[in-house]
């Protein structure tokens, strides 16, 4: 490049004077011409400081318009998927809603076979009256066990009262019988001397009538007095054995007295201690009985409510969806068989960006576009709440940003529109539509400084 510029004044140094006179000449011409004009400079200037100007107004409330907004494409409408499951096992019997169709709460949509149920329902019936039945005859058997114990203690007081007075009169028996064989002895005694005294009466007349110094009546009375004292002496003896068995009878009587009277001890003292046992028994059996009466009961409740469920019963208003269930099917308790998605209850996720959110705090108004309709149509809600965290941390690998990241990714954190009420009166809003919120920071609730 130098050397270019050289040679080119080389050869304007060799030209010819009238050359460059020539030249010289008309570049000042060409320069006259290339002068700028003051007053369209002026112009200008004056045009570009209005443009600046008129920049700057409309520039000022667009910027006011826009600070005060935050908007995201990545939202859409969000609402409840209610499954419809059966709670017991049966056959459809008949399928009473179809796809798409406005239900009611409470409104059945499926009926299943009640057979077995009804059956089950019969069964409990019968446990339960045999249960009160039981309860009844329990009850009635408290007041007759304390009435039986109470008399069971009666009675062997009584009879230890009468073996007391048995044993009482057996030992009088002996005293008696005793009595009776001192005085039998006694008795005998005198007897047998009576013998004695006739015996020898009778030998000194055997000598006397020999003689006949007596006469023969007075020796036959002597013989017969000694014969009746001998006989005497033999009844007293047969006394004395006769008393002397009625006192063993009598020992033997006092033996029985103590035994009957030691067992009427033992059975007083078990019907004392065992009466407040057999009240315990007699009181925990009616409590089993009752016992076994709820259980029925319970048994029979359950039984009516699986018997209830074999209708499947809308549990909210709603539009039927996805339904799977056709009669003759067999079907089991947690099988999806059709949704429900509730329409009057439906919100807004709308996914901001992390630096979105400095301004944005709940009660905020929202404006709602949805993809569906367009401009034609807006939606109006508020900002009910903030995710406790962003939508990233609850994904199966979470992202870490802190560590191991080369570039710095802007997460999107999840917030909860509400609709104001009766903004989807129609039920043109459905779950899954795609919508643009833009939220008025400078409206509701705003929690910044």
């Amino acid at each position: 490049m130098a050397n270019v510029q050289e040679n080119q004044e080389t050869q304007e140094a060799e030209a010819p004077t009238g050359q460059r006179s020539g030249s010289q000449g008309k570049s000042d011409s060409e320069s006259q011409k290339k002068a700028p004009d003051p007053q369209r400079k002026r112009t200008i200037r004056f045009v570009l400081l209005a443009l600046l100007v008129v920049a700057l107004i409309v520039a000022i409330p667009i910027y006011a318009y826009y600070s005060v907004r935050e908007n995201t494409d990545d939202a859409e409408v969000d609402g409840h998927v209610i499954p419809i499951s059966p709670r017991v096992n049966g056959t459809v019997l008949a399928v009473l809603v179809n796809d798409n169709q406005l239900v009611k709460a409470g409104q059945p949509l499926i009926k299943l076979d009640p057979a077995d149920y009804q059956v089950a329902v019969a069964q409990a019936e019968a446990q339960l009256a045999s249960a009160e039945a039981n309860t009844t005859e329990s009850t009635v058997n408290v007041p007759l066990t304390n009435i039986n114990t109470r008399s069971q203690v009666s009675t062997s007081g009584t009879q230890v009262d009468e073996a007391q007075a048995n044993l009482a009169a057996s030992q009088q028996a002996v005293n008696s019988a005793r009595a009776r064989i001192t005085e039998a002895n006694a008795n005998l005694a005198g007897l047998q001397a009576d013998l004695v005294k006739a015996q020898k009466d009778l030998v000194r007349y055997q000598d006397l009538v020999s003689k006949d110094e007596i006469s023969k009546q007075d020796y036959d009375a002597a013989l017969a007095n000694q014969q009746s004292a001998a006989a005497k002496v033999d009844a007293g003896k047969a006394d004395v054995t006769s008393s002397q068995h009625a006192l063993d009878q009598a020992l033997a009587q006092v033996n029985v007295a103590k035994a009957r009277l030691a067992t009427a001890m033992v059975q007083r003292r078990q019907s004392e201690e065992t009466r407040p046992r057999q009240q315990e028994v007699s009181a925990a059996r009616e409590k089993q009985s009752e016992a076994m009466v709820k259980q029925a009961q319970a048994n029979l409740n359950q039984a009516k409510l699986n018997a209830g469920y074999t209708v499947i019963v809308a549990p909210v208003d709603g539009v039927v969806s996805k339904k799977s269930a056709e009669p003759g099917m067999q079907i089991s308790p947690g099988q999806q068989i059709m949704a429900i998605v509730p329409l009057d209850d439906i919100w807004v996720t709308a996914n901001f960006k992390e630096t979105q959110l400095k301004k944005m705090a709940v009660g905020q108004k929202v404006d709602i576009e949805v993809d569906t309709y367009g401009s034609s149509r807006k939606y109006h809600g508020h900002v009910d709440s903030l995710a406790a965290a962003s939508g990233a941390k609850f994904s199966l690998l979470p992202p870490e940003n802190a560590t191991g990241n080369y570039v710095k990714v802007v997460q999107r954190v999840p917030v909860k529109i509400l609709l104001e009420p009766g903004e989807n009166r129609d039920h043109k809003l459905l779950p899954g539509m795609s919508v643009t919120p833009v939220v008025l920071l400078n409206s509701g609730t705003n929690n910044y400084n």
